[in-house]
């Protein structure tokens, strides 16, 4: 099994789609052989804790409004966009033609910012709005098949760009520098970040999330409608020969793993009211899923910090707390944690042998 070793000056803890995408950032800048990725689960894996797998997932309305959620979104859109355009088939991010729906409070200056660079965007007269709805927006967006996309990433991340993994639970952060020559550590961690000693965040919390998985290749149009207390939506997942993922939940502080028949009835009638390609043809029901996003009080964290060890004052960058906006603000987020170290990053640079850069 592998571990931590000397030639690891950056060290990424968590291998979600957050840590993924720092790693990625730091690789296209010729990093990849100085980092290794050490967590306790990989892509492939399933657990109720690594949330990245449980994912719809796709670029929607759903982020904060904030200036922060704003400029991520966007640079995440653009990033999900290369992918579609260039690597659709191996990364697992397609277009797709999506409709947004809103009972009442309408985010109207965060759809105005998004209107600026979101393909085909038009707003809806009300002659075509549902009964209940107030506003809808149409555009294209991009779906991901969030399981395959990280493996591609990881297998990308490898190959390509020589980036370690390593398969270790951490006691502590402070446990990421295990060796002498690491001067930067990303904590990438979600959830966890609300126990792991030396982060200990009070403000990270869970919010459950059940899905049901079907089988309807006849949807290919992503929906979602935004109620006071539910969000409903219709994601179909790439590369999947046809797969759909209908949902949801949002239950804030809830860590319940478990799947109830009674939610799994709720999502099938409000999916089918809200699509009507899923009118038309009902779905085959494949099986349903429960996650945890990993969310946190006033928003994610993007944050450099220090720690001491064995004297020094080494960098720490904190990374988390994208609740369910990880797959669409990522690659944001891993640009802004990566250029908060950038003077630690040139220190490395210098130090490494030139065939790396």
């Amino acid at each position: 099994m592998a571990s931590l070793s000397s030639n690891d000056s950056i060290v990424i803890v968590g291998a979600g789609i957050i840590g993924l995408n720092v790693a990625l950032v730091l690789s296209e800048r010729g990093y990849g052989q100085s980092i290794a990725v050490v967590a306790e689960h990989f892509p492939g894996d399933t657990s109720l804790n690594y949330t990245s797998p449980w994912a719809g997932c796709n670029f929607s309305a759903i982020s904060g409004t904030d200036a922060t959620a704003l400029r991520w979104d966007r640079l995440g859109y653009d990033h999900l966009s290369r992918l579609a355009s260039v690597r659709s088939e191996e990364a697992y991010v397609h277009w797709t033609p999506s409709i947004e729906l809103w009972d009442e409070d309408v985010p109207r200056d965060k759809i105005q910012h998004m209107s600026e660079y979101l393909r085909d965007f038009r707003i809806l007269p009300e002659a075509e709005l549902p009964k209940g709805v107030k506003f809808a927006v149409s555009f294209t967006t991009l779906t991901v098949n969030a399981p395959e996309h990280i493996k591609y990433l990881h297998r990308r991340l490898q190959d390509q760009y020589g980036v370690r993994f390593v398969r270790k639970r951490l006691p502590s952060i402070q446990s990421a520098y295990a060796s002498p020559s690491t001067k930067i550590v990303f904590n990438c961690t979600g959830i966890a970040s609300g126990t792991l000693p030396g982060v200990e965040d009070p403000k990270c919390y869970p919010t459950r999330g059940q899905v049901v998985l079907v089988k309807a290749p006849h949807i290919q149009t992503n929906m979602m409608r935004h109620g006071a207390d539910y969000e409903t939506y219709v994601i179909p997942r790439p590369g999947s020969n046809g797969n759909v993922i209908l949902g949801g939940y949002m239950q804030k502080r809830v860590s319940d793993g478990s799947t109830y028949a009674f939610e799994v009835e709720s999502i099938l009638a409000r999916t089918r009211d809200l699509s009507l390609e899923i009118r038309q043809q009902e779905p085959e029901l494949l099986g349903t899923f429960a996650g945890l996003r990993p969310s946190r009080e006033g928003g994610a964290r993007v944050e450099r910090d220090e720690v001491v060890i064995d004297g020094q004052k080494c960098a720490l960058v904190h990374n988390y707390g994208a609740g369910g906006t990880g797959f669409q603000a990522g690659y944001g987020m891993a640009l802004e944690s990566v250029a908060i170290v950038e003077d630690v990053l040139h220190q490395i640079q210098n130090s490494m042998p030139r065939a790396n850069l």
